[in-house]
């Protein structure tokens, strides 16, 4: 890589590679799925609190594997065995609101370069005499030391925050008529019975 070389995508373009339209419909699907799950385990828990309710139950010989059985649910008070509806509970039903999505995106580039230079300079003298005459010998040597360094470093940062809000909402309004009809036809039995 050369001095100063940008990786082959620009920041510009690392930008435009986040999928958002991708994170928006899973997010968006997601809810959707997760909606539709609290719905209906709200309905099968306002079935429940109406007294008397039905479970698939696992069996062998059913040829889809499961069977439904009835079952009940009611509290004794005062004597009478009535429903959480009767006592005036309702199921709590849940709302996705205020989806947000964030991302954040952190790049850093650095690039340095160093160079330095060192030289030495060493001289010997050597006197000697050979046969009678004079004469001296000398030597220099230098050496040179040359570095050169170029660092370079890229780091991509990124975080993606989804963030929902779920809400408590009344029950549909066509839920709470069937439960209030519900009631009156198990008061207008039971005044019929004694």
């Amino acid at each position: 890589m050369a001095l100063f070389d940008v990786p082959d995508s620009s920041i510009g373009q690392q930008l435009l590679d986040v999928p958002f339209s991708d994170m928006i419909r899973s997010m968006g699907l997601a809810i959707a799925q997760a909606q539709f799950e609290l719905d209906q385990t709200a309905t099968r828990l306002a079935q429940m609190m109406s007294g008397k309710y039905e479970v698939e139950v696992p069996d062998e010989n059913s040829p889809t594997g499961v069977r439904i059985e009835e079952r009940e649910s009611y509290v004794h008070f005062d004597g009478e065995d009535l429903s959480l509806l009767e006592l005036g509970f309702t199921p709590t039903f849940y709302q996705f609101v205020d989806t947000i999505i964030e991302v954040k995106i952190s790049i850093t580039m650095t690039a340095s370069t160093s160079y330095s230079r060192t030289s030495k300079v060493k001289s010997v003298v050597a006197a000697a005499g050979w046969y009678g005459f004079g004469g001296g010998l000398a030597a220099r040597t230098s050496s040179v030391s040359a570095s050169y360094a170029s660092k370079y470093q890229y780091s991509a940062e990124g975080s993606s925050l989804l963030r929902t809000k779920l809400v408590v909402v009344p029950a549909p309004p066509v839920l709470e008529e069937r439960i209030r009809n519900v009631l009156e036809k198990k008061k207008a039995a039971e005044a019929a019975e004694g």
